[in-house]
């Protein structure tokens, strides 16, 4: 039994640094902890900075001992490999009074100030969804908070090339606070990704502000910008035109029903910034905004939408129709969009037609997800379509809404269908399609 064991022992005492290191990447702080001790070799492979460059902690609203130790878990990491981190995201999750929140500030403030002074290799900063603008936060705790966070990230600004502060709901003047804190050092900031969706809290009317002009201007390269449409102005996009230029690639659009989304914004500013943006791509996201005089304010044949989502979010609204949306509006894009996104209760109106007509007008149009009033033989329509090579879609996505509680007649079509276009589907989409009563 002693010989047979022996190989066994061998061949672990001598397995490669880096497999080692592979193994221990998937076990989690305990358990490396515990195979720390089993010889000096694996000690050291604990402490290997490749182990420790990525971290989320998760901070948990409810009590409990499992939620206590994971805290614990986090600032003993902090502590002891702080040093190593490159990329790090925060989660709240569930927040439910001011004690944990004001817990959660003190326990940051800690944090950040233990990374602030023994990090110099973070890249990689994601605080998401803090909602600050939430009853459950106190002012002075609130006000603390962003203090702490603005000063680490002055700390960190030389460093950081990517921020995500999305649904933080903090003020015009908290959130200009933040961004500049960014460019305090250099009065520019090389930071070349920022999300600051759902960022301001109140739907201000960003665009008119002074102050966030000002501190927009301080970024030199940006290269993928994620906020609301109540940012956009032609101001903002003749920043862009003059700072990142050069390296922006990617702008993510929101716009939600009640953020302010009349202001003007002139074709001739989205062209120069194309013009001086070769790469650039807009993803616009739209929330309830839904009547075709309001999306032909924003979408503007002189920008180059790659994605387009449109959701009502459940509601019907019979004041308003997709119909010239479908085939007026979203035609414009036919040469650049390549992904689109309906989830509408269109139950006042059938729009198999234009919808089909629109994707196959659609030139670069690969992704498609429709959750709608339609008919089956829609799907029928489209897959002899794509089996034509009228379209090149590689993505379906379908969500066919029935306006009653049985659906099994129209399960059996859609089975045939897939049947019919079975060898197409498999070998060449990724493809998804259910019913689902709507009553």
């Amino acid at each position: 039994m002693e010989d047979d064991s022996e190989p066994e022992q061998s061949s672990w005492a001598h397995l490669p640094d880096v497999c080692l290191r592979h193994v221990f990447h998937w076990l989690d702080d305990r358990d490396r902890s515990r195979a720390a001790l089993v010889c000096k070799k694996w000690s050291c492979a604990m402490y290997s900075g490749s182990l420790w460059r990525r971290r989320t902690i998760t901070f948990y609203g409810r009590p409990s001992r499992a939620h206590t130790l994971e805290l614990q878990s986090a600032l003993w990491y902090v502590k002891k490999f702080g040093k190593y981190l490159e990329h790090l995201e925060i989660k709240l999750s569930n927040p439910y009074n001011t004690a944990f929140t004001q817990k959660f500030q003190v326990t940051m403030k800690g944090l950040l100030s233990h990374l602030g002074k023994c990090n110099s290799h973070l890249v990689s900063l994601s605080i998401k969804y803090l909602e600050l603008d939430r009853l459950i936060w106190k002012n002075t705790v609130r006000a603390q908070f962003i203090k702490n966070l603005a000063t680490f990230l002055k700390k960190m600004s030389k460093q950081l090339d990517y921020l995500n502060l999305k649904g933080a709901g903090v003020t015009l003047e908290e959130g200009c606070e933040l961004l500049n804190s960014l460019s305090c050092l250099t009065n520019k900031s090389f930071v070349s990704e920022i999300n600051i969706e759902d960022f301001f809290s109140l739907h201000p009317p960003v665009y008119s502000s002074t102050l966030f002009h000002q501190a927009m201007s301080k970024f030199r390269s940006l290269v993928i910008l994620s906020l609301n449409y109540n940012c956009i102005s032609d101001e903002l996009l003749d920043i862009l035109q003059k700072h990142s230029a050069h390296s922006l690639c990617t702008l993510n659009i929101k716009c939600r029903i009640h953020d302010p989304h009349g202001q003007v914004v002139w074709g001739m500013s989205w062209a120069n910034l194309a013009k001086r943006a070769p790469k650039l791509n807009v993803n616009f996201f739209f929330e309830r905004v839904m009547k075709h005089d309001h999306l032909a304010r924003i979408l503007l044949v002189e920008i180059p939408v790659r994605s387009i989502s449109l959701r009502s979010c459940y509601f019907s609204d019979p004041d308003w129709t997709m119909r010239p949306t479908l085939t007026n509006l979203l035609p414009a894009y036919w040469h650049v969009l390549q992904k689109l996104t309906l989830e509408l209760n269109n139950d006042h109106e059938l729009l198999d037609d234009e919808l089909l007509q629109l994707i196959l007008s659609c030139k670069r149009l690969l992704f498609l997800k429709v959750w709608a009033f339609l008919s089956v033989t829609f799907m029928e329509r489209l897959l002899q379509n794509r089996a034509e090579r009228k379209c090149i879609l590689t993505t379906i996505k379908v969500r066919i809404y029935i306006a009653r509680q049985q659906s099994s007649e129209e399960d059996r079509l859609l089975y045939d269908i897939y049947r019919k276009f079975k060898y197409l589907i498999d070998s060449e989409l990724n493809y998804f399609v259910i019913t689902y009563p709507m009553v």
